[in-house]
């Protein structure tokens, strides 16, 4: 047994919430409902000017390792953090919901800690303005191999491929896991992010991944295909286990040329914000748990449907009652 059903690697991003008018939007030159990055000087001026602010935990891959604590596995998370207010909330946030916080915040550092600053009208429209901070630097250094071994799913960022350090991170992680009987994966993340890394992008998956996680956008930018089908071909030569997630409409998973599709439950979406991030951690919680391709897709179109319903990226219902309501454990 390892100690970590899936372990996770990715930004450690604080999200600092905060409920506004469109008059502060203005005000202050938010541009509403997008997400956009921005620099530390903005991100002090906006974090200042914040009222009644409300913390927690985030980042992409940081989030569904949450989702997957919730529902009973034992989770690891690597992030890289300063060892400031924010550095240390974030590190005790992680452990308070379960998940082992691997890496001491960085005493000393120039950059602070990561935070998303979102900003939430009386419309439900949340204005996200994301300064990366210390979280982007992760490198090879942050990475314990003895973890990775001791992890039987790892799960990785792509967002923080972007970087060499990061690359090489992953490869470190990777093939400690593999090496000790683990399966290691990756979320694409960002068809942009694809289009700057595709060559390293490409190898990666065919070379050190064991399962790969996109959307349709991703998959098409990462082959630079005409279509989905035909991206999704070519994935399955490169990988043995390639999922796509479809907007609303049904996920493909293969696996080993296996091709099978999971419904998408049709609900009004209050906040799409955490949807990729909980269909990853009801798909790693199945595939930790031996169940069956199909049944995993299931699961994480279960826990995306969840997390869409309420604002924030991470459940509030219980998952694992939706999955036993579905007759899927």
């Amino acid at each position: 047994m390892k100690k970590y059903q899936v372990a996770g690697i990715g930004n450690a991003i604080v999200d600092v919430i905060s409920t506004v008018d469109d008059h502060f939007l203005d005000h202050m030159g938010i541009r509403k409902g997008i997400m956009q990055l921005i620099e530390r000087d903005r991100a002090e001026t906006l974090y200042g000017a914040m009222k009644d602010r409300a913390q927690a935990s985030g980042g992409s891959v940081a989030n569904t390792i949450a989702g997957i604590g919730a529902l009973g596995l034992s989770t690891a998370f690597v992030g890289r953090v300063q060892d400031d207010a924010l550095g240390r909330f974030y590190a005790q946030d992680t452990a308070r919901a379960g998940t082992d916080f691997v890496n001491a915040p960085v005493p000393g550092g120039d950059l602070p800690t990561s935070r998303s600053m979102i900003f939430v009208t009386p419309d439900g429209e949340r204005s996200m303005n994301t300064y990366l901070g210390i979280s982007a630097d992760l490198g090879p250094e942050d990475v314990d191999e003895a973890v990775m071994a001791d992890s039987a799913v790892v799960f990785l960022e792509g967002y923080l491929f972007d970087k060499d350090r990061g690359k090489q991170a992953f490869l470190k992680a990777a093939r400690a896991c593999r090496g000790a009987g683990g399966r290691a994966g990756i979320a694409l993340s960002d068809p942009f992010c694809v289009d700057r890394h595709r060559a390293d992008f490409r190898r990666l998956v065919a070379e050190d991944m064991d399962y790969v996680i996109g959307n349709q956008s991703e998959w098409v930018a990462l082959y630079q295909a005409n279509d989905l089908d035909e991206a999704l071909a070519q994935a399955a030569r490169d990988c043995s286990m390639v999922i796509c997630t479809r907007s609303g409409d049904p996920v493909v998973a293969i696996h080993d040329g296996h091709r099978v599709t999971a419904p998408v439950a049709r609900v009004t979406p209050v906040d799409a914000t955490g949807a990729g991030d909980q269909f990853a951690a009801g798909f790693l919680y199945g595939l930790a748990g031996g169940h069956s391709l199909e049944t995993s897709a299931r699961m994480g179109c279960i826990a995306a449907s969840e997390v869409i319903g309420h604002l924030g990226a991470r459940p509030k219902a219980n998952v694992l009652a939706m999955f036993r309501s579905e007759k899927l454990v």
